[in-house]
């Protein structure tokens, strides 16, 4: 809703609510303003700290603020709304801002596209499998069943991609360990038998990337002896696919595995054994496993532990009793308000009446923040490893529509946080999404971004920050690989790819970020 008192401020002061673009760029059109003073700058930095932190009472967002500074109407009136409504449903209010760059679709993906588990029959996959574009072969191997048994071309295709598993390199349209994956999968489902003997010889498999897909496997031809030794495994992410696997076929009779993985340190690991518990026959030494594992992951100080977090505390709320009532109490003073409230929330039903205490971690405003808020062209490349084909691709930073992100992310690329790690998610007609410190979109920065929504549209080449909820941008990147327009009410675009877009196409599930690069701007 609009603001009718901030609305007549900026009619009287006659300013336009648009933001700036660049002062270069306002210079060489001649609608400069002039360069705001140091104290302008720290009243700005004010404004946008506010609205990071969801502070409508901080006195920059006064109208005063704005009838001393009519530059600043535009901020203000952003902040406000941001902060009076957590979709911000009066974006459009604020006026357009530069749409991002146009770009065609890889002839590949009308391919791509036409394999649907509706039309593609044996022979269209057979087809398939023989694509020049890497994604095209992996999906029409996704999409092979049991009644390609009897194609022996098809077969063969999906056997002869089994060696690759040990390969760690590949050419910029080739692909490594991944065919050999998706073929264990789609063997399993084509002939059990056979991919069943491959689970054994899959499963020990050095690549916890090749290990999940074993997992996927074992799933499939109901192999629950492999399932209960990858649900142990070292990786996280295949002890998660294990123990969901597991949690299907064998439900209960493996509860002792899944409370083993309350203790894992990967929050993915967790949340999974949590789920698995649902329903578990409450006990002494399943509440002293809940309440160790909510103990422990309250240390960890990680705001984007909260779905394991709120998964083991729904767990406890199912078994709780008098006799950890205390402990539970003790959780109701937290860092995260919604676990606050679900801890006081128990404790109160078990003879321990809590009230919630939640006091929230800092946010300091980063350091970049203004120049980016004041349109500060910033552009980072994204280098991708040899390993994974090479090439780059280069991102410049939406901060006309979200400064505090914007600044967010480039100080996580000037610490190196993005280097060295994966995509770990790769759909090749909807996103590429990563890097996680493990892999997942569970595990991400341990501080939240906070939202900072508006008009720019989730269009072909735009990057988005992962969410899981509101507020909660745990530093992934999403690259959009199409036109992703219904994401706008939900997730922030804080960059579009000017440069290299066919690279960001090509990336396959576990490629590898090499470094991302300022390239652009201070």
């Amino acid at each position: 809703m609009k603001s009718p008192r901030l609305a007549v401020i900026a009619c009287a002061v006659g300013v336009a609510l648009t933001f700036p673009v660049s002062y270069a760029r306002a210079q060489a059109a001649g609608t400069a303003t002039p360069k705001p003073s140091r104290a302008d700058s720290v009243l700005l930095g004010r404004i946008l700290a506010a609205e990071d932190r969801r502070d409508a009472t901080d006195a920059a967002l006064s109208p005063e603020t704005v009838s001393a500074n009519p530059w600043l109407a535009p901020f203000v009136r952003r902040a406000r709304a941001r902060i009076g409504d957590a979709r911000f449903a009066g974006r459009d209010s604020l006026g357009a801002l530069p749409a991002p760059p146009v770009y065609a679709e890889p002839a590949w993906r009308l391919r791509f596209r036409a394999l649907t588990p509706k039309t593609a029959d044996c022979a269209a996959i057979r087809a398939a499998l023989a694509d020049e574009a890497w994604p095209v072969r992996l999906r029409a191997a996704d999409l092979a069943t049991a009644t390609c048994a009897g194609d022996a071309a098809l077969v063969a295709t999906l056997r002869s991609w089994l060696p690759t598993a040990d390969a760690r390199t590949r050419a910029r349209d080739g692909a490594a360990w991944q065919p050999a994956a998706h073929a264990l999968v789609a063997l399993a489902r084509v002939l059990p038998a056979e991919g069943e003997g491959q689970v054994a010889r899959f499963s020990g498999h050095q690549s916890h990337w090749v290990r999940v897909y074993a997992a996927r496997a074992a799933a499939v031809v109901r192999d629950t002896q492999a399932l209960r030794r990858l649900a142990r495994d070292a990786n996280h992410n295949v002890q998660e696919t294990a123990i969901d696997a597991l949690t299907a076929l064998s439900g209960h009779a493996d509860d002792a595995i899944y409370t083993e993985a309350l203790a894992a340190t990967g929050y993915q690991a967790v949340r999974a054994g949590a789920r698995a518990l649902k329903g578990a026959a409450p006990s002494p030494e399943l509440r002293r496993a809940l309440v160790r594992s909510a103990q422990r992951l309250r240390g960890d100080s990680s705001e984007t532990s909260r779905d394991a977090r709120l998964e083991v505390l729904t767990r406890l709320a199912e078994v709780a009793d008098a006799s950890v009532a205390a402990d539970v109490a003790a959780l109701a003073v937290d860092f995260d308000c919604e676990v606050a409230a679900r801890a006081a929330a128990i404790a109160s039903a078990h003879g321990a009446p809590t009230l919630a205490r939640c006091t929230p971690l800092p946010r300091t405003l980063p350091a970049d923040a203004v120049r980016l808020a004041l349109g500060d062209d910033v552009r980072l490349r994204v280098v991708m490893a040899p390993t994974s084909g090479g090439g780059s691709f280069v991102v410049r930073l939406r901060s006309d529509v979200a400064p505090v992100m914007a600044a967010r992310v480039l100080a996580l690329v000037r610490a190196r946080f993005y280097d060295g790690r994966a995509w770990h998610r790769v759909e090749p007609d909807f996103v590429i999404q990563g890097p996680s410190p493990d892999d997942n979109e569970y595990v991400g920065h341990p501080r939240f971004l906070r939202d900072e929504l508006g008009t720019v549209p989730h269009a072909r080449g735009t990057v988005g920050m992962s969410t899981r909820g509101h507020d909660t941008g745990d530093a992934q990147w999403f690259v959009n690989l199409k036109d992703n327009l219904r994401l706008g009410r939900d997730y922030t675009v804080f960059g579009e790819i000017i440069e290299g877009i066919e690279v960001a196409d090509g990336v396959l599930e576990g490629d590898v970020i090499a470094r991302i690069e300022v390239v652009g701007g201070r």
